[in-house]
């Protein structure tokens, strides 16, 4: 295997993790906004027992929106993968801890969101996305 080849396979796999892991958290923020709504959200969050759950909540579900959409097009990536990982910390440590492991309550699916989201902040979004566009159209200048 040529170094070339390894290079794509690496940036065909972030694109990959970004879409999916970007369209979760977009469909997840989208939900909380346009289903549930502002007072529903906020509820609930305060039901869960979070904190300042008027802003938490709606704050949560923009950042879900927002960033989600930002990693499927590899678009201020690494904020984005921490901006969300840092949302799922809080789910796991405020809500799904409690629950244990397994799905569909226990922190298994948080868990993965996060790491996902923690591995794109860590290694950015990779050649195939908006992130590179930016990149090659600023060294060319």
């Amino acid at each position: 295997m040529t170094h070339g080849s390894t290079d794509s396979r690496h940036d065909i796999a972030l694109a990959t993790l970004r879409v999916a892991i970007g369209g979760i958290f977009a469909a997840h923020g989208a939900q909380k906004l346009f289903v549930y709504g502002i007072e529903g959200v906020s509820g609930a969050f305060g039901g869960m027992g979070i904190p300042m759950p008027g802003i938490t909540g709606p704050l949560t579900g923009v950042v879900e929106l927002f960033a989600g959409l930002a990693l499927a097009f590899g678009l201020m990536t690494r904020l984005a993968g921490f901006g969300l990982a840092v949302i799922m910390l809080g789910a796991i440590s405020m809500v799904h801890i409690g629950a244990g492991f397994w799905a569909p309550n226990g922190v298994e699916f948080p868990l993965a969101l996060m790491a996902g989201a923690t591995t794109l902040a860590l290694a950015g979004a990779g050649r195939y996305s908006l992130d590179a566009v930016i990149a090659t159209r600023r060294s060319t200048r």
